[in-house]
């Protein structure tokens, strides 16, 4: 495995079905820092699939969902200055679905921060198979405050 991802450092016992490195029938998103974007790289699974070889848009949308949140997240601690990232949470986000997601390889996903606040950041990703664009993602993630069911959920 080597180094740790943001969600293995920062959210050990998460049990987020995407991203939660805890959750034992879950996607295990792994990302990663680099440079103003975050990245992470994913080997889809056939029982994955819509249709033979080619990953389910349901699938898509959680990828670029989770790893955008841990984009914003990671910002948010940085721009704040702070030890830990704040919980954040999707308030929406767009999928486009381009063409087909082969599952026969390992697919990227980037992601990077085109607007912040305080408490939320625009993140725009993307999911990259056999070296094309197959899907891309906008989205807005607002750290949330106590009383909310989320806070502190890792």
């Amino acid at each position: 495995m080597g180094e740790k991802s943001l969600q293995e450092t920062y959210a050990p016992n998460m049990i987020c079905f995407g991203c939660g490195p805890a959750n034992e029938k879950g996607l295990h998103i792994r990302s990663f820092p680099q440079g103003d974007k975050v990245v992470a790289t994913f080997q889809p699974e056939s029982y994955q699939e819509a249709f033979p070889g080619m990953l389910s848009g349901g699938i898509i949308g959680t990828l670029l969902d989770c790893h955008c949140n841990w984009t914003a997240a990671y910002h948010l601690m940085k721009q704040a200055g702070l030890d830990q990232p704040p919980c954040t949470v999707t308030a929406d986000y767009a999928i486009k679905l381009r063409r087909p997601t082969p599952t026969d390889k390992p697919i990227e996903l980037r992601a990077r921060v085109v607007e912040s606040d305080e408490d939320r950041a625009t993140v725009e990703g993307e999911l990259i198979a056999h070296d094309k664009v197959t899907a891309t993602c906008r989205g807005t993630f607002v750290a949330v405050k106590p009383g909310h069911p989320a806070y502190h959920r890792w």
